[in-house]
């Protein structure tokens, strides 16, 4: 069974939308793949796309800045933990030195075998950059950030949960995942088709508060696995239906692509995703996606009153 390929997109819901803009594009050189707003609900906020320069899935960020509404969450287990992009072999120094020397304290550490640099978003999410080893991915390339050391895309997520054993079935038997490592406080899942650098890594941490699942800022609220078209979407769906995880949603028109999620036993919000095939190109022409402010089709009638509530921010 293989439903999925590798990752669609991660999404986090963070503090102000200034600083997470300049976080993504400034500081880690990734691309504005599109501005919009939150589709659900009738609270204004944004969402935020960023990933490389025409928007592929497996590297898109995409995030909910809060501070407008004044929305926080609290971070702990049965919650995903930790955001984690490829860099290239050998640029893990680099990423050290640029991210402390703009005051984004980095350190190298080591876990599962893998070398990383871990940092924070300014919301206080946790980050890694991964040294990923045979990612044919191109990097993105920004000022001062060549070749080779541009970030290539999302390498994983790292899942927080109380009994790490209660993820096995649904990421093995459930959603096609291989696993790759074991020790005693972490795990790794490795995703079907994605390469050496897609991964979940469930985190044993039994002594952590339980975490926010609501939009909330400060926290993680889905990683998203690319299932590449509906046949396989729905298929997904029905064998996690049919293990007994009935709370599968619905699929949800995202615009740009289409979605259905489910609750992991560990608390972790997971996605199922395709993209649609015109993508980011349905409401901006292609090479031009992510420079303006665009609304889905059922908030035409609504455009003043969201521009009015939502925060100002520079983004050029």
């Amino acid at each position: 069974m293989a439903f999925v390929n590798g990752y669609h997109h991660v999404t986090m819901s963070v503090d102000g939308a200034q600083e997470d803009y300049d976080f993504f594009t400034k500081l880690l050189g990734m691309k504005s793949v599109k501005k919009t707003v939150l589709f659900d609900g009738t609270t204004p906020v944004y969402h935020l796309y960023y990933g490389n320069e025409t928007g592929d899935a497996s590297t898109i960020v995409t995030t909910f800045p809060f501070r407008k509404p004044g929305i926080y969450g609290r971070r702990g287990t049965n919650q995903s933990k930790v955001i984690q992009l490829a860099v290239p072999a050998g640029s893990l120094a680099f990423w050290e030195d640029r991210l402390n020397a703009n005051g984004r304290q980095a350190r190298q550490i080591e876990r599962l075998g893998l070398k990383r640099v871990a940092f924070e978003h300014p919301s206080g999410i946790s980050h890694e950059l991964v040294a990923a080893e045979n990612d044919d991915r191109r990097p993105i390339v920004a000022d001062g950030i060549s070749s080779e050391n541009g970030i290539k895309g999302i390498f994983g997520v790292a899942v927080a949960v109380f009994d790490k054993t209660s993820m096995d079935d649904f990421l093995v038997v459930g959603m096609g995942l291989e696993k790759v490592g074991d020790d005693k406080d972490a795990m790794s899942f490795r995703l079907p088709g994605g390469g050496p650098h897609a991964s979940v890594e469930v985190l044993h941490e039994p002594n952590r508060p339980q975490g926010t699942w609501t939009l909330a800022g400060g926290t993680i609220h889905h990683l998203a696995l690319n299932t590449g078209n509906e046949d396989n979407q729905l298929k997904l769906k029905a064998h996690l239906e049919g293990m007994g995880f009935t709370d599968v949603s619905d699929q949800k028109d995202r615009n740009y692509f289409k979605s259905c999620y489910v609750r992991s036993p560990g608390g972790a919000l997971f996605e199922i995703a395709w993209s649609v095939p015109a993508g980011w190109t349905v409401d901006e022409p292609a090479g031009q996606t992510g420079r303006t402010l665009v609304f889905p089709p059922w908030f035409e009638d609504r455009k003043a009153e969201m521009v009015a509530g939502l925060e100002e921010f520079k983004w050029q």
